[in-house]
């Protein structure tokens, strides 16, 4: 089994096997007082891709938010208990969130590229960061990482705006390569995207995590069940004021997640019996 929760913390193959990127310790997360997110304990392995499913409001998205502190550009969040990446804790008040951004790269739900060209998306980030390295040479492999050389190589100058919502993507995928991460944080990647586009990013995300640790948040269990190594069922519960707060159920391989869950919240959800 491999199952946590804030009262029981078991060890999973996912530690044995693999080396940890990150070690959730009893992570809240709190919203103008609100305790939104219940006691995390979770260890996620590296170069694996790491799937949070479960309904709304069940505390994925914000979970997600803390692998790289962006829930610090939030007012009024606060977050308690221990997250060590590579064995740091990122909590502590030494660490500098903005470098560890660079290592922890995110693609948003929706895709956001600069309104710049194309060539200025990728190559925007590694020059504020003092690269010094070839840039084009940059450019190019960043963009033929994620799977979208051929598509724009010809018009690098245009405005990445311009591009499809599938290509978009790809782009942001590719401006956060760019940065050299070790992690790629995902947030709904898919959403907003077409079948066809959405196939093309599943695809590049398989490929991708040959060299990078990837976490993704997504409401597609079809996507989860394909792609993901691991996964984690949140669920939500209410509190003693009547609020919903999120928990982590269930954390296990991915074929074991969806073909005997160990607990009766995840196989209802995975059932369709709600959410």
């Amino acid at each position: 089994m491999a199952y946590y929760h804030s009262k029981n913390r078991l060890d999973t193959k996912a530690e044995q096997h693999n080396n940890v990127v990150f070690d959730v310790e009893g992570v809240k997360v709190y919203y103008d007082g609100f305790l939104a997110l219940l006691d995390v304990y979770l260890k996620i392995p590296e170069k694996q891709i790491t799937a949070f499913i479960g309904p709304s409001g069940c505390g994925k998205s914000t979970l997600l938010r803390c692998f790289n502190r962006m829930n610090d550009l939030i007012p009024k969040a606060k977050v308690e208990g221990r997250l060590y990446y590579r064995d740091r804790n990122i909590y502590d008040p030494k660490i500098n969130s903005v470098k560890l951004r660079r290592q922890v790269g995110m693609v948003f739900q929706r895709p956001n590229p600069f309104p710049k060209s194309i060539y200025e998306n990728i190559a925007f980030g590694p020059r504020a960061n003092g690269y010094k390295g070839n840039m084009d040479e940059l450019v190019e492999d960043s963009l033929r990482r994620a799977a979208i050389w051929d598509e724009v190589k010809d018009k690098l100058k245009a405005k990445g705006t311009a591009l499809s919502g599938g290509q978009q993507q790809r782009l942001c995928i590719a401006r956060a390569i760019a940065m050299k991460p070790d992690v790629l944080l995902m947030d709904e990647p898919c959403s907003a995207l077409d079948p066809i586009s959405t196939r093309q990013v599943e695809e590049l995300c398989l490929e991708l995590k040959e060299q990078y640790t990837i976490i993704m948040v997504t409401h597609n269990m079809q996507q989860a069940s394909r792609i993901a190594d691991w996964t984690a069922f949140f669920n939500t519960e209410i509190d003693e004021h009547g609020k919903r707060r999120g928990k982590l159920v269930e954390f296990s391989p991915t074929e074991q997640m969806f073909s005997s869950p160990t607990t009766k919240e995840a196989e209802e959800y995975i059932s369709g019996r709600f959410g």
